[in-house]
């Protein structure tokens, strides 16, 4: 179980396909600490690491088909940065919300609004059972928790703090990228519950 809350980035340091998967070997500041079979969220993705390179500080996790469907790995290139978080550990603080590394689907960022100290942007999504943000409800973003507004069936926004922006790749996400959602597990239940 992860929490949304970043704990650094890192940069996908070579791909490469094998069959329908795609191997990807990740730099990362705590890539020395990381052991085999550990889940490590890559943007949102829970991915169970399969080597580690301690000198060379990195690590490799590996994506299947299921995978690459439902998230915006598939796209990803030697160069891109990405949110990086390790699971909770049973004594560690619940900053976040409740994320299980589990992405619903892509969505499309529509717009990035500069509002002089803050960030604003606009997310749209196919609508469908269990896709529902509320007012003030918690979204991932890219394995970022955030609180979302202005939600409609197919969309939502939230605005980002400097700190954000600063420790996450939200800095590199422009107009027409894809970011992976997860939506909120409890919502998701409700929803089930009334046959949304």
């Amino acid at each position: 179980m992860f929490t949304g809350i970043i704990e650094a980035l890192g940069t996908i340091a070579a791909v490469r396909r094998e069959a329908a998967n795609i191997h990807f070997t990740v730099e990362s500041p705590f890539a020395g600490e990381l052991q085999i079979d550990q889940s490590v969220a890559h943007d949102g993705v829970c991915l169970t690491v399969v080597a580690v390179d301690a000198a060379a500080g990195t690590h490799t996790v590996t994506a299947i088909d299921e995978t690459l469907q439902k998230t915006n790995l598939a796209n990803w290139q030697p160069g891109r940065r990405v949110n990086l978080e390790r699971c909770l550990s049973a004594n560690g603080r619940f900053d976040g919300h409740i994320v299980q590394g589990h992405v619903d689907l892509t969505a499309e960022c529509e717009s990035v609004e500069d509002q002089n100290g803050s960030w604003r942007y606009r997310f749209r999504h196919a609508p469908g059972p269990g896709r529902i943000t509320v007012e003030k409800g918690s979204i991932c973003i890219n394995g970022t928790s955030l609180t979302c507004f202005d939600s409609t069936d197919d969309g939502f926004s939230v605005a980002i703090i400097p700190y954000t922006y600063e420790h996450t790749t939200f800095q590199d996400l422009r107009p027409g990228d894809r970011v992976n959602l997860e939506f909120d597990i409890v919502g998701k239940y409700v929803a089930k519950l009334l046959g949304r």
